[in-house]
């Protein structure tokens, strides 16, 4: 256990509750990362409908291993632009989410 740091000593904060924060703020923080990965989820679903048809030749494309990998590939670029904004999806999910729980 020499030299190993304990988890209130990292971050104290964590382990105590905040009395600032409200339900409504954590339903708004846990909506809001559910709409995101909502939208992820489907802009890999349609970029993996993109490039289904896309045929890659040359010395450093296609194969099997371009194939096996694409649905990683797809998964990584929905994560990415959902999280660099999106298409307006998860805006719309979140205001949806927070009314069907009474909040907005």
């Amino acid at each position: 256990m020499n030299g190993l740091l304990s988890p209130a000593s990292l971050s104290p904060s964590l382990l105590t509750p905040n009395s600032t924060t409200t339900v409504t703020d954590l339903a708004k923080s846990k909506s809001k990362d559910a709409a995101q990965k909502f939208e992820a989820q489907f802009l890999s679903s349609m970029f993996q409908s993109m490039f289904s048809g896309l045929k890659t030749d040359g010395p450093f494309g296609g194969g099997q291993g371009e194939e096996m990998f694409r649905s990683v590939m797809t998964e990584a670029m929905g994560k990415q632009v959902a999280k660099a904004g999106g298409i307006g999806i998860s805006d719309t999910i979140q205001r949806e989410i927070l009314k069907m729980q009474g909040l907005t």
